[in-house]
């Protein structure tokens, strides 16, 4: 636990201006971000006496390590790089506001040839038009439903459609009418295009158009006597008054507007948006947070806007936003909101009418999604408080573990051996700091050996990191050898004066990035942080085989994840007493002593410590041993996951994928000019370069390769026995797109680890 006045920058080296500013701990990872109209004023609440701090700010200030700030010109900028920052570094005591689900859209696809209509969830695309979200998919099937006897709109996929087309036979909703099938050129690409526009129009709000239109069609129909016409608008205006239905009329005077609702308490807080489109209810949705900060109810909703409208522009921003406290100051988040959309946002509080009625029932929904969300074991603040201390206790930890790591190995057989490391915080899941190895270091099924191996590395790893950025504690690294050149060990707190003098960084203006016009490589703007000159970085690590982040490559500077840079207080495999053993000697072999390290044994869900005869048996009530068992699984699921993924990727190889230098085009090209790779192996060099791409050392290349790779086994009539040499082998495309020989499925039936 840090002590605040270690890192406390003088007052007169901190600006009174606006600016946004970010604690880091002893790991160099962002842990908060905030906004100020005035840095000098803002900082000097955190250095005051700790009795005199929320709790939560306590805990922040003694995390924390340093301090450093941006200056920017405006409060909408402080405002919009504050987004900014939170999203790309997830500090851990910021307002996290979390989706109780992943809501679904009405998804209109008007960037294609032909729109389509369908369910979406996730990141918004480019080019298409959402409406909603909705409260659950079967809700916008009904809509659509109804919808398409007047809008027979696509609806089918890209694979449905492309048979189609080649058949020249429409789908089942070509047939019954709700699908103008241009699949089959029943329409051409502009009038389909139409049709999906009105139907755009129509969710939209824009109604009475379209039943006015409707209405005079019917009465035109009924007068000329063609009564079969007229009770098929009839029809169709039923079912557009019946989608109608499905959203209340709740503002008469057509508003679009977003109303906000906050309802909390000392450790959480609920917040519920309704969007309001037309006058009706187009869309609802809620987010759940823990208040890790004392906050405000004002600075909640402003929190919720930044999240609600960060990546929105246009029309998805409303003219209006109803919300129960306006953030303090109002006029920067407005003009922000301004921005975004493009024209004047209103941001008020409703103070009388309909609109106070309704915010009124968005108060009572928000209030009851915190009551349900209390109810829920795994997200419950103080239940996960109490997992941690039990597992503290139960292993004799001097704190509770707040990074836990697990570890798993799994196989088929001794085949495809691969492992996995999830990891959670606070008791919650942290996926994108998950990791996965595969085992190279030998060959078949050994548990132990490939936990000791994956031990190893990871924590390889985590030794060269803290190398790199100058972390060593005593000068000394873990295995004696003295720390670097040019690493500086000075302790915290005794810096020199000039060191202290902060710089100002310039801010482009708001582009709606926020991003900082100084390159990323220069110091820090504004840092503060108590330790004396940088040190000289040790030439990175090189890239460990078979070791690879989930989400792709992260970044490893200015406090963004970086690969393995951050221990945990425990570690747990999944195994028993030798998997247990082999962790620690891995740990002891890397000079590691101060991370605990513990096994949870299947059978008995025992939990094993190294050196130790007996295992450690927790009640099957406790909250800790709970928490074991997700941490166990989740690992025990992505190890085998993973593990699937490589076995199924190995029987879909096919022999042009051990051709060096050979991408997925060329591969496809070649195999689209021979029909297979029977005919490829039997071509000459002068043949294979008559393919596109394909030049002589390249074919020299292919032609090698193939002559060393086994052929395929022949063709065999299962009726009469008889070798088909002549017939071509079933081909399917492996993994890269190069075919192989279809046989018969694996007759292992090993059980998966």
């Amino acid at each position: 636990m840090a002590d605040p006045s270690s890192y406390r920058p003088r007052p007169g080296d901190i600006p009174d201006t606006p600016g946004v500013y970010r604690f880091r701990d002893e790991h160099r990872r962002v842990i908060y971000v905030g906004k100020a109209k005035s840095l000098r004023q803002r900082l000097a609440n955190y250095f005051q006496d700790l009795a005199n701090l929320h709790p939560r700010t306590r805990t922040m200030v003694t995390t924390a390590a340093s301090v450093e700030w941006t200056v920017v010109s405006t409060e909408v900028e402080a405002l919009q790089l504050e987004y900014s920052w939170i999203k790309e570094f997830d500090p851990r005591f910021n307002v996290k506001y979390r989706d109780d689900k992943s809501y679904p859209y009405l998804a209109v696809t008007m960037n294609e040839e032909f729109p389509r209509v369908q369910v979406m969830r996730g990141h918004k695309k480019k080019g298409v038009r959402y409406f909603g979200p909705y409260g659950h998919a079967w809700a916008i099937r009904d809509t659509v439903d109804l919808l398409l006897r007047v809008f027979p709109v696509r609806t089918c996929s890209a694979g449905v459609f492309k048979n189609a087309a080649r058949t020249g036979r429409p789908c089942l909703l070509g047939y019954i009418g709700k699908c103008s099938a241009p699949c089959v050129g029943r329409i051409s690409p502009e009038d389909h295009w139409d049709l999906a526009d009105e139907f755009c129009d129509f969710m939209a709000g824009r109604t009475g158009t379209y039943l006015r239109r409707l209405e005079k069609q019917m009465m035109e129909a009924a007068e000329e006597m063609e009564y079969e016409r007229a009770a098929r608008l009839r029809d169709d205006i039923g079912a557009l008054k019946k989608a109608m239905e499905k959203s209340a009329v709740v503002l008469a005077d057509a508003t679009d507007a977003d109303l906000i609702a906050v309802a909390e308490d000392e450790l959480e807080a609920a917040v519920q948006i309704f969007h309001v489109r037309g006058g009706r209810v187009r869309g609802q949705r809620g987010w759940v947070t823990d208040k890790v900060e004392e906050i405000t109810t004002g600075a909640l909703v402003e929190h919720a806007l930044q999240q609600l409208y960060g990546e929105e522009t246009g029309d998805a921003v409303p003219k209006e936003v109803l919300v129960p406290a306006l953030p303090e100051p109002v006029e920067p988040v407005q003009e922000w909101l301004t921005g975004r959309r493009g024209s004047h946002v209103s941001l008020r509080i409703p103070q009388r009418g309909d609109k106070k009625a309704l915010m009124e029932t968005v108060q009572r929904n928000a209030q009851q999604a915190l009551a349900l969300h209390k109810t829920k074991r795994a997200s419950d603040l103080t239940t996960r408080s109490r997992a941690l201390e039990e597992i503290a206790d139960a292993l004799d930890l001097d704190s509770a573990p707040l990074r836990i790591e697990c570890y798993d190995i799994s196989h088929l057989q001794g085949d495809d051996v691969v492992a996995s490391m999830v990891v959670f915080e606070d008791g919650l899941q942290r996926k994108g700091e998950y990791r996965r190895f595969q085992i190279k270091g030998f060959a078949g099924q050994d548990d132990v050996r490939s936990m000791h191996e994956v031990i190893t590395r990871r924590f390889k790893r985590y030794l060269a990191e803290k190398e790199r950025t100058g972390e060593w504690a005593d000068g000394e690294d873990t295995d004696g050898a003295t720390a670097p050149a040019g690493t500086t060990t000075a302790p915290v707190g005794t810096a020199p004066a000039d060191s202290l003098a902060p710089t100002s960084t310039a801010v482009s203006p708001l582009t709606g990035t926020g991003a900082v016009t100084e390159a990323d490589a220069r110091p820090e703007a504004g840092a503060v942080t108590g330790t004396g000159p940088a040190p000289a970085a040790a030439a990175p690590a090189a890239p460990e085989p078979g070791v690879g982040p989930v989400d792709g490559a992260l970044k490893d500077e200015d406090g963004r994840p970086r690969k393995f840079a951050y221990p945990p207080q425990l570690v747990v495999v999944d195994g028993g007493q030798p998997q247990v053993a082999a962790a620690q000697r891995a740990l002891d072999e890397l000079g590691i002593d101060d991370i605990a390290v513990c096994g949870l044994a299947k059978r008995l869900e025992e939990v094993w410590l190294p050196g130790e005869d007996d295992p450690v048996v927790l009640p099957r009530t406790s909250e800790g041993l709970y928490l074991l068992q997700r941490v166990r699984d989740e690992a025990h699921r992505f190890a085998i996951t993973y593990q699937r993924t490589k076995r199924a990727k190995r029987f879909r190889a096919g022999p042009l994928d051990d051709v060096p230098g050979l991408g997925e085009t060329r591969k496809q090209a070649l195999i689209k000019h021979f029909g297979s790779v029977k005919r490829l192996r039997s071509a000459t060099i002068e043949q294979i370069q008559e393919v596109p791409g394909i030049g002589r050392k390249t074919a020299e290349t292919i032609a090698a390769a193939l002559a060393q790779a086994a052929p395929a086994a022949p063709a065999v009539n299962t009726a009469t026995g008889e070798i088909m040499e002549d017939e071509e082998p079933e081909t399917t495309a492996g993994s890269s797109g190069a075919p192989v020989t279809t046989g018969p499925p694996d007759e292992r039936r090993g059980q998966e680890t």
